[in-house]
Order: C-alpha cells, then structure tokens, then sequence
C-alpha cells in the first residue's frame, strides 16, 4: 500500500470494522435486548463476515464488553471547570444526556446483563464500574489538589449516578436539570 492509499483511509479496515461492529451491537440491543442476537448477527448487521468478529473479539461478551467501555469514554468527559462544584454539575449533566439519548438506556442496560453472563461478562462490567470510578477519581483528586473537600468517587456513585441510571432503567420520568442538579447540590 502506497503513502496516497493510506491517506485516504485514516484508521485503515480495522478501525472501519470496529465502529461498524459497535453500532450494530448497540442497535441490536436497542432493539432486542442483551441476550436476543449472535455473533452472526451483529456480523451481517455490520457487513463483515463472523470469522472477524470471532478473531478480533472472541466472544460476544468481549465484545460487548468493548463496545459498553467505548460507548462510556466516548461521551462522558471529565469536566475541568476550576470547581468541583462546577465540575460535578457539568458531568451530571453529561451523564444524564448521554443515558437518556438514543443509545444510553441499550448501554444500561448492556451493563446489567454483562453480571448475569458468566465470569466474562461479570469481567466486562467490573471494567466498566472500574473505569468510570478512574474517571471520578481523576476529577476528585483535582478538586483534592485545589484544596477542597472531595467526596469519594463510589459517594458520587451512589448519591448522583445510581438516582438517574435508575430512573431510566425503570421509566420513572425525564432527567431534568433540577432533578440532576438537586442530586449534586445534595451530595455536596
């Protein structure tokens, strides 16, 4: 391959078939649920053929491990407004957008059956509560560094990201900004 073929194809087939990959996991549990499609399945969704699913994620846990974890880093930025006042509301608001918009309650729930599929899945799910609290972590440790008094990242957890999750996961109204900031302004 050429310097101009490459040039033309950033990231190359591997990232193409990653994301096309991705999207066809995330629409298959949006519109079956986790449990309800094959690998074969997300493969023609995503018009590439099994053997590459298989080689480069092994298993549909792994894979729908990855995709939970990318979908998590993809959209939910540590914020770095100067507070941890400013930079909790910040990341609650995000967190509330990015559950409630078209993929996040497929994401929650992808989350959830990960636990109940054996020790890969339960593998899958401890990364992604692993690395959402190293995201937490990092902004806590900020506000530590500024000088204020930083709850720790299983408080946030508990007092502002379990309230909304389970909001969405049970259907229990909209994630207005009065209710995402009343559980920041709460817990601080």
């Amino acid at each position: 391959m050429n310097e101009k073929e490459r040039a033309r194809r950033p990231g190359g087939r591997s990232a193409r078939v990653g994301t096309q990959v991705h999207q066809a996991v995330t629409e298959l549990i949006s519109e079956r649920g986790y449990g309800n499609f094959t690998v074969g399945e997300v493969a023609a969704r995503a018009g590439v053929a099994d053997s590459s699913v298989y080689r480069r994620w092994g298993t549909l846990e792994a894979l729908l491990g990855e995709v939970a974890l990318t979908r998590l880093n993809a959209r939910s930025p540590m914020p770095d407004t100067g507070t941890l006042s400013g930079d909790l509301h910040t990341y609650a608001a995000q967190v509330a957008r990015e559950i409630t918009g078209p993929d996040g309650p497929a994401v929650l729930h992808l989350a959830i059956a990960l636990a109940g599929s054996g020790q890969e899945g339960a593998q899958a799910r401890e990364a992604l509560r692993d690395e959402r609290t190293r995201q937490l972590q990092s902004m806590l440790d900020r506000a530590r560094e500024r000088g204020e008094d930083a709850p720790d990242a299983f408080e946030v957890l508990d007092h502002i990201l379990a309230p909304m999750y389970i909001r969405v996961l049970f259907g229990m109204g909209p994630l207005i900004p009065e209710y995402v900031d009343g559980l920041v302004d709460r817990m601080l």
